[in-house]
This record gives C-alpha cells, sequence and structure tokens, in this order.
C-alpha cells in the first residue's frame, strides 16, 4: 500500500494527496501545504481543500479537525460606545452576517485601551476578518499591516490604507441636501457645527460649503467649532446666543450635537424652530424622539450592514484581492424641528 502522500488514489486504496489535487484540479503542493496547515493558501482555497479532503475519505479525522480550525467564520467588530449610531450599525450587522453564515465578535473601544490592543484581541479570538466602525484616523502603515492579516471593513471613513475596504455614506450630498432644505424654506443665515477631524466630518463640512457657495450664499457661512457629542452642541448654541442675532438655521455635524445645541436654546427661551431651525445627521433614534422631532440626514444602516458583510465575503469567499470602496446614497428626513424663517 502506498504512503497517504504519495501516488496511488481513491481506486488502489486509501486516497491520497493527488486525488484531492485532482478533484479540485489544484497542485500537488498546493494541497500540501493546507494538509500540513503551512501559510500561503488564502482561506478560501484552505476550505476547499479540506473538505475535499474530508468527502475523499483523506485523512478524514484530521481533515475535519483542520477544516474546523481553519474556519471559524467569526467576524470581528471594534466599535466606540461614544456615538448612538455605532449601536445602531451594530444592531444591524448581526441579522446581515447571519445571512452569509457568520457570526460577530464585538470589541468596545475604551479610554484605557487602544485601537490596536482591542484589534489585536480579535484577532487572538480568531477572527476571520474585521470591521471598524468610527475609528481615529489611524495610521496608514499600520492600518495596512493589520490588514495583511486578515481583512478589513472600515465603516464611515476611507484611509486608502493599503489592502483595506471601506463603506461609506454620501456625506458630502447629505448635507447638501440640508442646505437645500433650509433655502427652500427661505433660509439665508444657515450655519454650521463642525466635526472637526472626525470619521465623515470633513466632508459634512464640505457638502455644507458646496451647498451654500451653490446657494450664492457665501456671505453667510458660518463655521463654529464642535464634534459628535451633545456637549459640543451645547458649547455651539452658547456661541450663538453671545452674538446679537442668531442664525436662522444651524446644520449640526451630528443628532448629538444638534440634540445639546436644540435643547441648549430651548432651555435659554429660544425657539426652536421659530427662530432657529435645526438639522441633525445621522437619523439616529434619538432624532425620532418626540420632543427632538429633528430634521436629520438619514443614513441607511441596513444597507451599510449589508454592503459590509458583502465585502467580507467577497475576500474571504471569492478571494477578491483588490480594494473596494462602496458609497452610499443618503436622504433627509423632514420632521418638525425645521421651518420657514420668521419674517
Amino acid at each position: 500500500m502506498t504512503s497517504d502522500g504519495e501516488g496511488g488514489g481513491v481506486s488502489g486504496g486509501r486516497p491520497t494527496m493527488a486525488d484531492v489535487a485532482a478533484r479540485l484540479g489544484v497542485s500537488r503542493q498546493l494541497v500540501s501545504l493546507v494538509l500540513g496547515d503551512r501559510p500561503g493558501p488564502s482561506a478560501a482555497t484552505r476550505e476547499r481543500v479540506l473538505r475535499a479532503a474530508e468527502e475523499l475519505g483523506y485523512r478524514a479525522d484530521t481533515a475535519a479537525q483542520l477544516l474546523r480550525r481553519a474556519r471559524s467564520r467569526q467576524v470581528g467588530v471594534l466599535f466606540t460606545m461614544e456615538h448612538p449610531m455605532d449601536a445602531d450599525l451594530v444592531e444591524a450587522l448581526y441579522p446581515a452576517a447571519a445571512r452569509l453564515g457568520y457570526g460577530l465578535a464585538l470589541s468596545a473601544m475604551l479610554a484605557n485601551r487602544t485601537e490596536r490592543q482591542a484589534i489585536d484581541e480579535l484577532v487572538g479570538l480568531r477572527c476571520e476578518a474585521l470591521v471598524l466602525i468610527g475609528m481615529s484616523a489611524q495610521a496608514p502603515e499600520d492600518l495596512a499591516e493589520v490588514a495583511r492579516r486578515v481583512p478589513v471593513v472600515e465603516i464611515g471613513q476611507r484611509t486608502d490604507s493599503a489592502g483595506t475596504d471601506s463603506v461609506r455614506t454620501d456625506a458630502v450630498s447629505g448635507v447638501r441636501l440640508a442646505v437645500d432644505h433650509l433655502v427652500s424654506l427661505g433660509h439665508r443665515s444657515i450655519a454650521h457645527v463642525d466635526g472637526g477631524g472626525l470619521p465623515s466630518a470633513p466632508e459634512r463640512r464640505a457638502g455644507y460649503l458646496k451647498g451654500m457657495r451653490e446657494h450664492g450664499l457665501d456671505a453667510y457661512v458660518d463655521l463654529v467649532p464642535g464634534a459628535y457629542t451633545e456637549e459640543a452642541g451645547a458649547r455651539a448654541a452658547r456661541v450663538f446666543l453671545d452674538r446679537d442675532v442668531l442664525p436662522t438655521a444651524v446644520v449640526c455635524c451630528n443628532d448629538q450635537s444638534a440634540r445639546g445645541l436644540l435643547e441648549t436654546l430651548v432651555r435659554a427661551g429660544r425657539s426652536v424652530p421659530g427662530e432657529v431651525s435645526v438639522v441633525g445627521y445621522d437619523d439616529s433614534r434619538a432624532a425620532r424622539l418626540s420632543f427632538l422631532s429633528l430634521t436629520s440626514v438619514r443614513q441607511d444602516v441596513e444597507r451599510i450592514a449589508e454592503a459590509t458583510l458583502e465585502a467580507v465575503a467577497e475576500r474571504l469567499e471569492r478571494g477578491r484581492i483588490e480594494s473596494t470602496h462602496v458609497l452610499l446614497p443618503t436622504t433627509l428626513t423632514v420632521r418638525e424641528s425645521t421651518a420657514p424663517p420668521r419674517t
């Protein structure tokens, strides 16, 4: 009888590596790498070889063990605990992952944990791919090193790090929709509470500036520093309240900022939308609260989740190696926080 790794065949006795290779139309050397659990072959190739080996009965117990070890079918998700939008995205990722046969492993960003520590923890849990939600602008070379180990998909930003994919919404067009809406109501003095260097904030700022310019409102451009927090929105409101004249409308960088701005204006005795119309961004659950009823630029979290897991599957199951960057459209949800300006 021939040895396990040599010639022979299914018809002549115990299946060999050559039989597995012939079944798949690949080289015996590739089969040897996979069955020896050595580096080189992709995750998708490993699964094909191991399944073929198991089906042929080649070292069935060893092949099955390697197959289980080679594929965890776990996707690691790194997210912050600061923004409601992140929680909405995590919730949407679960059904999207389940439809493709994946599970999720979560790792939250905290003040005492670096992004790299959280990433290494997920990789240590045998996650086959990583989804990064709302991360700070990590050094491209660092993220590229991670992407050499496992597929990486960024949600909400695009760093163009080598080997990474991204899924974002069109923030430029989204904020432009908000400006168009306010102008259609008759507003001219429209301010923007900026998000600084946070993910997507530069694009939201660009959308505001583009909208104001295209409506011939350059003279009314009013950028106030801010962030994706209620506290930043409250600070921006106090900036406006310290002026002699309020803007008639404000587009905020996100819903949390808009909530802080709106509540501070109301506590100061100012009417929203009577004196100041307010628009947020994200169309989060907070925007739908009855006492806010916030007009907001909507990001479709279900579509974002589906596109993200599809990018993961393309890498793991179909062997795609080039980067892909998905840009999804936004819409505007109009509620009671915007109205025509007082004459």
